[in-house]
């Protein structure tokens, strides 16, 4: 089986669009796991999280550091797994669906840069193994970042 930071390089490695890219990684992240409802990024625009391209239903536009597990994220810089985000003090329903959820930094220049951003139906739904899987494909996307526009 290739590897999901694979299948991110070899979608994003000549091509110099962020916006290309994030859709099709998003698109690539939700084909490569079962049981998510949403996967996407935002990025830090004027000192909060903007939506950015994702695959599920409509998502949150705006969404302030410190809140939410996305918020949350950027503020602590760390990746976040919530077992069950009815649980988590800020949760934010975007999709009242979601029951737990991943989230890692990005980061260009040594600043969070934004958040990939998964939901799953599923209480529980995210291993340690998915938790390092994912963070070796944002790792791809920060080595790409700054050759994107």
């Amino acid at each position: 089986m290739v590897s999901l930071a694979s299948e991110v390089k070899a979608v994003i490695e000549d091509v110099p669009y962020l916006s290309a890219n994030l859709s099709n990684v998003s698109a690539v992240i939700f084909s490569h796991y079962d049981k998510l409802n949403w996967a996407g990024f935002y990025l830090m625009k004027e000192g909060k999280l903007v939506l950015n391209s994702f695959q599920g239903k409509v998502a949150c536009t705006e969404i302030k550091v410190g809140k939410g597990v996305c918020g949350t994220a950027v503020e602590k810089d760390e990746t976040l797994v919530v077992d069950d985000v009815h649980k988590f003090p800020t949760h934010i329903a975007c999709d009242s669906a979601s029951n737990s959820e991943i989230v890692i930094p990005i980061h260009l220049n040594g600043e969070v840069f934004g958040v990939l951003d998964i939901d799953s139906v599923s209480f529980a739904r995210f291993s340690v193994t998915e938790k390092e899987e994912l963070e070796e494909a944002v790792k791809v996307i920060e080595e790409y970042l700054p050759s994107m526009r």
